[in-house]
C-alpha cells in the first residue's frame, strides 16, 4: 500500500558541502540518506520530494558538518500481512517463484501456487501444474496475498515476504478471467 506523509528528519550536512547553496545541499542530502530506508512500522520509504529546511543547523562539538532539520513529503510503500497486491513473475526457481510487486519482490513457495502438483521447468522458467497444465511463465500478472513479513532493514530488498495464491480469487490474471467466464 502506497502513502503520502510529511515528515521531519534531521541530515547532516558535511563541511565540504557548507560553501555550496544550502538549500540545494539539504535537499540531496535528504533523497541520498532518506530513501530506500525502511522506518517503523513496515514502511518503505521510495521517494522524499518538496524538501526543505527548517530553520538554521546546528554544530555539534567535535563535528564540523551542520546538523539539519528538514522537512519533506514522504511516498512510502507499506508492507501489510494479509493484503491483496498485484504484481508479475519475475524469476523461477526450484522452490517456487519470486513475484514483483511495488518495489520489492516476494516469494511464492511451490507449494502456495494452486491446489495442484506444480512441476518447476527451470530450462523455461516456469511453473506448469501437473493434472491441470495451468502455467506461470515470466512476466505473468499475478494476484496473490502477503502472508509473512520479514523486515530487513538495513537492507530493504533482502526483506522476506512469503505470499500465497492458494485462495479463491488469487492466481494468475488470466486463470482468473477464465474463471468468471465461466460462471457466465
Amino acid at each position: 500500500m502506497y502513502i503520502m506523509e510529511k515528515k521531519t528528519d534531521t541530515i547532516r550536512i558535511p563541511p565540504y558541502r557548507l560553501d555550496e547553496d544550502l538549500d540545494d545541499a539539504a535537499r540531496e542530502i535528504a533523497k541520498a540518506e532518506l530513501e530506500g530506508n525502511i522506518e517503523e512500522g513496515n514502511k518503505l520509504l521510495i521517494l522524499a520530494t518538496n524538501v526543505e529546511r527548517v530553520g538554521d543547523g546546528r554544530v555539534v562539538h567535535g563535528d564540523g558538518g551542520v546538523h539539519q532539520e528538514v522537512r519533506y513529503d514522504a511516498l512510502q510503500f507499506k508492507l501489510v500481512e494479509q493484503e491483496l497486491i498485484l504484481g508479475y513473475l519475475c524469476e523461477v526457481l526450484k522452490f517456487g517463484a519470486f513475484i514483483r510487486f511495488g518495489p520489492l519482490d516476494g516469494l511464492l513457495h511451490i507449494s502456495q501456487i494452486m491446489n495442484d502438483k506444480v512441476e518447476v521447468d527451470q530450462g523455461n522458467q516456469r511453473l506448469v501444474g501437473k493434472d491441470s497444465g495451468d502455467s506461470l511463465e515470466i512476466g505473468d500478472e499475478i494476484r496473490a496475498r502477503i502472508v509473512t513479513v520479514s523486515v530487513n532493514e538495513r537492507n530493504p530488498r533482502e526483506s522476506k515476504i512469503g505470499l500465497t495464491m492458494r485462495q479463491n480469487g488469487l492466481g494468475k490474471l488470466e486463470w482468473l478471467k477464465e474463471d468468471d467466464e465461466e460462471e457466465d
